[in-house]
């Protein structure tokens, strides 16, 4: 008999100053006094968009004005599978109020984890939501180059950079070359001195992988893998994804995001059409992780990919407008 799933549409709600808001389930319901965020679960015929409408405007009293799909989790608890339809709820009427009995907190996000009696199902989503909307791609290619780049990366990082990925695999001497290896440790310097953090692409050498802030594994290296890779535990792992089995292998491998595409026609790739938005959509709502849109992408293009569903953008040249 196949399992039953329960379909829930849950609001991400957070204010400018960085805080979300938490509630607490109220007596009666399954896991009393834990805090969640808020949502509830989709009536027969109903939009997920439709639910969270519905639920938020009945559980706290507010109309929401503007929300996009975000991340779809399946959560399983001991007597109960949920598919958790996670979505960000950017503007809105009223002021929230615990219209079930349940307390409200807005809770700064960078500690909103340590709250006690956390919902099992929410610590994911607080952490994804560390992720900056911008994946920046390396793309200095030559010695020669890296001047240019880092002057780049410099006055980026002044404008709030925060994640950038290392891929350098035309690097004149291969990948692995020594001076490839010293200008990662330039830009490790520059990056952490900014708070921002630093992924390796799995092209250049394993030893490089834990210097940084952790690797992103190309989609022939993920599905190489016969376990996550040996990273420490606050490291994070990115994959590249193509196709849904490729999304599929990175949440065995317990990835931290992903990147799909390419959705665009790109410089590099002008007669390749892309996947396009439309199937962008519908392989991130399968993804079950945050997904970056990859492929002709810049700051233009960043609303478009959040309203499709996407946590953000990743480009190579994009960024350095």
């Amino acid at each position: 008999m196949p399992e039953k799933v329960i379909d829930v549409a849950v609001g991400v709600l957070m204010r400018p100053d960085g805080t979300i808001l938490l509630g607490n389930r109220p007596a009666g319901k399954p896991w009393p006094g834990w805090w969640e965020l808020p949502g509830g679960k989709l009536e027969p015929d109903e939009t997920v968009l439709q639910a969270l409408g519905r639920e938020l405007f009945e559980e706290l009293g507010i109309h929401v004005k503007t929300a996009t799909p975000w991340v779809t989790y399946v959560h399983k608890y001991p007597t109960t599978t949920v598919r958790l339809a996670f979505c960000r709820v950017t503007d809105w009427t009223g002021e929230p109020t615990g219209l079930e009995g349940q307390q409200l907190r807005w809770v700064d996000l960078r500690t909103a984890h340590e709250v006690p009696l956390l919902l099992p199902a929410t610590y994911p989503p607080l952490r994804w939501l560390q992720l900056p909307d911008l994946y920046a791609i390396t793309s200095a290619a030559t010695p020669a180059g890296l001047p240019t780049f880092l002057a780049n990366l410099d006055r980026a990082l002044a404008q709030g950079l925060k994640l950038l990925q290392w891929r350098e695999p035309d690097w004149p001497g291969g990948a692995a070359a020594p001076d490839l290896h010293a200008a990662l440790g330039e830009a490790l310097n520059r990056c952490h001195a900014a708070g921002a953090r630093v992924l390796v692409n799995s092209v250049h050498p394993r030893g490089w992988w834990n210097e940084a802030d952790g690797v992103h594994l190309r989609a022939q290296d993920a599905q190489a893998c016969t376990g996550r890779p040996d990273l420490e535990p606050e490291k994070l792992l990115a994959v590249s994804a193509h196709t849904l089995e490729d999304l599929s292998r990175a949440r065995a491998l317990q990835a931290s995001f992903v990147v799909l595409g390419p959705v665009l026609p790109t410089a590099s790739h002008p007669d390749h059409p892309g996947i396009g938005w439309d199937t962008f959509a519908t392989l991130n709502a399968q993804a079950g992780l945050p997904v970056y849109a990859l492929g002709g992408q810049s700051l233009d293009t960043l609303e478009k990919a959040k309203s499709m569903g996407g946590h953000g953008i990743a480009c190579i040249r994009g960024w350095l407008a």
